[in-house]
């Protein structure tokens, strides 16, 4: 039996459950957990703000522990390996995009907390092509962020061709962002912080920006106009889009990793002048997810993070959704 904290309706409390996971498939590994992030998209999750929400749902998608079992057909991992998961537990391994490499644009992928049971839990499972080894040197109680803020990030310097010599914003220096500005720096490019919180620009500098705008200071956007190779919105509120696009160079990119609630307008001229292009990403390939922790290994790059045992998820939800952390949440395991 998997002991796990789960809500039993939208916006409902986190309640004790225990459930027979059934037998373990051949592809498949058993995860004991150690710790696991506190997201936002769990948060989305438990109040059904997506409407992919199945009751009673266990959140949980950022997930550092040790192998305990291994499916037959598993033949590069083995018990006690410390490994990861994040928002993908599983994918086909047989379409185009899978046998391409890219195992996250699978059409048929599973997602940890979406019809499963995720990582508010003592135990979790996965295919076991996404359960990732974790480097020397990374914190296992740090670490859990990675697998979902970290690779959302960090993929798509990858997938665009970020280089060094770029000059490259980061809008919001929040759970996402913070990590981005680490990646970016270590990376070589020249990084623009934007924030709307004045409070946030020391902390900005110490995380890798160069510079810092204020998001919220028209005079301080029209400066920087025409002078960015990429811009990464790292944010889920809607923006003033065109002031953005026109701090791009040309053939400047514009790319969202945050769910903007309202479609983002893209003016037809705006792009075609400068040849600009707008675009976004979802999480990364196991590949990528790997190239992304030895990188993190190397540059001593870490999320900054606040620490709960997991008997207190509740009280952790609800400092989330206040918007009170600094600047992702893990949960200890501490189920007994």
């Amino acid at each position: 039996m998997i002991k796990a904290y789960a809500v039993k309706q939208p916006k409902g409390r986190l309640e004790r459950i225990e459930y027979d996971p059934g037998a373990l498939g051949p592809d498949q590994v058993e995860i004991d957990i150690i710790a696991c992030g506190l997201c936002h998209s769990d948060l989305s999750m438990v109040n059904n703000e997506w409407g992919t929400s199945v009751y009673p749902l266990v959140p949980g998608h950022e997930i550092v522990g040790k192998i305990s079992q291994l499916g037959a057909n598993v033949k590069h991992l083995k018990v006690g390996d410390t490994v990861g998961l994040g928002w993908f537990s599983g994918s086909c391994m047989t379409c185009n995009q899978c046998m391409s490499g890219n195992h996250n644009l699978c059409p048929n992928g599973e997602q940890t907390i979406v019809g499963r049971h995720g990582g508010f839990a003592d135990k979790v499972r996965c295919n076991a092509e996404w359960a990732t080894l974790l480097p020397a040197g990374l914190d296992v109680n740090k670490a859990g962020p990675l697998f979902c803020g970290g690779i959302t990030v960090f993929n798509p310097i990858v997938q665009f061709d970020v280089r060094p010599t770029h000059r490259v914003g980061v809008i919001g220096i929040g759970g996402l962002g913070h990590l981005a500005l680490q990646f970016l720096n270590k990376w070589g490019c020249e990084v623009t912080a934007f924030t709307s919180s004045d409070a946030k620009r020391d902390e900005a500098r110490k995380m890798g920006a160069h510079h810092v705008v204020n998001s919220r200071a028209a005079s301080q956007l029209r400066k920087i106009a025409g002078s960015l190779d990429f811009i990464l919105a790292a944010v889920a509120v809607d923006l003033d889009w065109d002031a953005y696009l026109a701090a791009l160079a040309p053939k400047g990119r514009l790319h969202t990793v945050g769910a903007v609630p309202a479609p983002i307008p893209a003016p037809a001229f705006s792009l075609i002048g400068s040849q600009l292009s707008l675009s976004g990403s979802p999480l990364g390939s196991p590949a990528t997810i790997r190239t992304m922790l030895e990188f993190c290994a190397r540059h001593r790059i870490e999320p900054v993070v606040e620490n709960f045992p997991m008997s207190r998820v509740n009280e952790a939800l609800a400092h989330l959704e206040a918007g009170k952390a600094r600047y992702r949440i893990v949960l200890e395991n501490d189920l007994a």
